[in-house]
């Protein structure tokens, strides 16, 4: 069952799973919107077609806090406050190396749709993430990450580019063994869509290695 985090008549608050996509792929595995919307269904005894907007996105592998909007208006005023910057999104990773205390990377990154990779192209659009160490062991470091942009992979590409590479990434880090991705969306705030005050919700970090060495 999916951890629902926050529930009203507008918005719908989740934990994203590991390894689930957000909408139908190509693999045709179980979708976070269709499990979503059967829930909305049965919760609420719907008939026929259940309207569930979908705002953000989270890569397959990486699990976290995401919202939904449930009416066109809530999923309106939420897009354009992605549009506007508004969102608040915050991550904690697992890199590799022992990485400075602190930092801001700006790049230009461009996704290539056919293969699904994302690479950094003077020719793309501008990327921007801020982050701070929390902890170096093991060769490998803690970071609270806050993302300003919502590139695809952003976060993957960026401190890969940078030279730490995110642990377990199979599609960005050349020397990852065949673990989970170390990245989770630990936080993300908005204005409610209606009642317009700032809203915040936060996980803790995985209970699973590398996050459990820190």
């Amino acid at each position: 069952m999916i951890n629902i985090l926050y529930e009203d008549n507008h918005i719908l608050v989740v934990e994203k799973p590991i390894n689930i996509p957000v909408q139908e792929d190509n693999t045709k595995d179980k979708d976070l919107l269709t499990i979503l919307k059967e829930y909305i269904k049965e919760k609420y005894q719907k008939q026929g077609n259940v309207y569930l907007g979908l705002i953000h996105r989270l890569d397959r592998p990486v699990g976290g806090v995401m919202v939904f909007a449930k009416t066109s208006k809530a999923a309106s005023r939420l897009s354009k406050q992605v549009q506007t910057h508004q969102f608040e999104k915050k991550y904690y990773a697992v890199v590799e190396g022992n990485i400075e205390e602190k930092g801001k990377y700006v790049d230009k990154l461009l996704k290539d749709k056919k293969n699904n990779i994302t690479t950094v192209n003077p020719n793309g659009k501008e990327a921007i993430l801020e982050f701070k160490k929390i902890k170096s062991k093991n060769n490998l470091s803690l970071v609270d990450i806050n993302l300003k942009t919502g590139r695809s992979h952003q976060i993957r590409v960026q401190f890969s580019y940078h030279g730490y590479p995110l642990y377990g990434d199979q599609k960005y880090n050349q020397n990852a063994i065949k673990k989970q991705i170390a990245l989770f969306a630990y936080s993300l705030s908005f204005y409610h869509p209606i009642r317009k005050e700032k809203v915040i919700f936060t996980l803790d970090k995985p209970d699973r290695y590398p996050f459990t060495l820190f």
